[in-house]
């Protein structure tokens, strides 16, 4: 029975994630004549193959005979990953985590299952990042930080030392977390996004959205400031 290795979601970010599964594999001890790599995908519209890979459900998936079958889930949205991860959990699949072969990780760094690491990203030293976290180009985690599951860094995301960042968090493209300190970290709290081009000063409360430089809550008054100094 061959190997097979799924990456679960054939859109645009799953279509960059592919290839470096592929490379994964190659220089992995799976033996590539045995091991098939496929798109997952709950689209019962979708087509028979995506840039060269076979496209099937999740439910077919499941049901094909492996001896051993894992999935990347490269599902964007953290909501949407975390079902997929209870999903694949229940079904007694293990969790693929993907690192780009210039990823950078140095040392004292525990990361959780099913993690996604692009090119050029960096892991500094003692970090903790929870379960099915996602670190797209050239985003970085410095010194002392913890991440909780789920959560996304879009690209070019800058995660200063001594920052805490609470599970569901979705951090925007270019978005900068100010260092905390020791005694004092940033704190970013559970389910609150950080929009694209934000530059945070302080911890952000749980479920808050915010925006700008320096980052306030988005709310209809802070919306409106903006656009008269505008």
């Amino acid at each position: 029975m061959k190997n097979l290795i799924g990456v679960f979601g054939a859109g645009g970010f799953g279509r960059e994630v592919m290839p470096l599964v592929n490379d994964q594999v190659s220089f992995s001890s799976l033996p590539q004549e045995t091991t098939r790599i496929v798109f997952v995908d709950d689209d019962p519209d979708c087509n028979d193959e995506v840039n060269g890979f076979e496209l099937m459900s999740f439910d077919v998936f499941c049901k094909e005979s492996a001896h051993f079958k894992s999935i990347a889930i490269s599902a964007g949205d953290g909501s949407s990953r975390k079902s997929i991860y209870k999903r694949v959990v229940e079904s007694g699949i293990s969790l693929l985590s993907v690192k780009a072969s210039n990823s950078v990780q140095l040392q004292s760094v525990q990361i959780g299952v099913g993690s996604i690491f692009c090119p050029f990203t960096t892991i500094t030293s003692n970090v903790k990042i929870g379960k099915c976290f996602h670190a797209n180009l050239y985003s970085y985690v410095a010194h002392d930080c913890i991440i909780g599951d789920f959560v996304t860094f879009a690209p070019g995301v800058k995660c200063n030392g001594n920052i805490i960042i609470e599970d569901d968090v979705y951090v925007g493209t270019g978005a900068i977390i100010k260092q905390g300190s020791n005694k004092r970290p940033i704190v970013i709290g559970n389910g609150s996004k950080i929009e694209a081009g934000a530059y945070v000063t302080r911890s952000v409360g749980a479920g808050e959205t915010v925006f700008g430089s320096p980052a306030v809550k988005l709310t209809l008054s802070n919306l409106r400031r903006l656009r008269s100094a505008n």
